[in-house]
């Protein structure tokens, strides 16, 4: 089986900075695309950010500018650098991946979800 461990959430005030990470563990024969996504209290779950096996990205408009994300093939992990946070930004972050354990075939995992919040 495949697990994914998200890290470096907490509690932050508006205009700082969080890292988040979020590492693939177990029967893995590669990774394809990895993100984040986030879902705040009695609102839909949204796509945040994403990257490519390449390197190539994309974001939401609403964080474009302010969030990076990055991965290391090698660690099989994913991150999310957030600066400038607003209280908009709060909400539970997931990680999702797809992964290749059998060739030819690619499933989506996700991580458990790690809570950001941002005082204003």
């Amino acid at each position: 089986q495949v697990q994914l461990e998200e890290s470096g959430g907490g509690l932050v005030q508006a205009g700082g900075s969080l890292r988040l990470s979020c590492a693939a563990s177990g029967r893995i024969l590669s990774i394809n695309d990895m993100g984040w996504y986030r879902q705040a209290p009695g609102k839909q779950r949204e796509l945040v950010a994403g990257i490519t096996s390449g390197g190539s990205t994309n974001y939401a408009d609403s964080v474009k500018g302010r969030f990076t994300i990055s991965r290391d093939n090698a660690k099989n992990t994913v991150y999310l650098q957030m600066n400038s946070l607003e209280p908009d930004d709060t909400a539970v972050y997931y990680c999702v991946a797809g992964v290749v354990v059998v060739a030819g075939t690619v499933n989506s995992y996700w991580g458990q979800g790690t809570q950001v919040t941002v005082s204003s």
